[in-house]
């Protein structure tokens, strides 16, 4: 009945929609994703994918839903966006090492009649991790487009995390399971 479009260049988001089996294309836009400080951590990835959405609007088909999603990681109360280079890599990498941090990630499905957004939080466990590791793990998987520096489905997610409270995919970039509860509903 509806058309989704998937307003992400992610190819893990994207990888997990197919698997589900779920009929998509992909059209991004260039969006600011620079976010108040005050604003609190937890809900910046809402405020961003509900941005993402508004960007769409004017375009929107009647038949057509959007998939907008944000992620970002959580760090004694700092975001860890996504790194600009080694060196930035590298600083976000030790901060989380050894220690627990919040991933969050939101998600809005929009259509000329309605909107809905939902997040998800998942606490991620790193074990300490040797600096070498960090150095290899940045100088091999280059994880420039990802939030906090790392992907848990990568090698330092394998080597790294020692436990996971919550979803492994909002970790990854989208819950999907929450997805496709929405997407039943709508």
């Amino acid at each position: 009945m509806y058309q989704l479009i998937l307003a992400s260049n992610s190819p893990r988001r994207q990888a997990m929609l197919k698997e589900l089996g779920i009929a998509f294309r992909v059209q991004t836009k260039d969006i600011d994703e620079s976010f108040d400080p005050q604003l609190p951590p937890q809900e910046v990835p809402a405020m961003l994918a509900k941005r993402k959405a508004a960007a769409f609007m004017a375009e929107l088909q009647p038949e057509e839903v959007l998939l907008t999603a944000d992620t970002v990681v959580i760090c004694e109360g700092q975001i860890l966006n996504k790194p600009e280079n080694f060196d930035q890599a590298v600083e976000m990498l030790t901060l989380l090492s050894g220690k627990k941090h919040e991933v969050v990630t939101a998600f809005c499905l929009t259509s000329l009649q309605k909107q809905v957004c939902i997040s998800d939080q998942t606490a991620v466990y790193f074990r300490p991790l040797p600096l070498d590791a960090i150095k290899h793990y940045v100088t091999t998987y280059k994880p420039y487009d990802k939030a906090g520096s790392y992907g848990v489905q990568e090698w330092i997610g394998m080597t790294g995390i020692t436990r996971i409270e919550g979803s492994y995919f909002t970790v990854v970039g989208l819950p999907v399971h929450l997805v496709y509860e929405a997407l039943q509903n709508w």
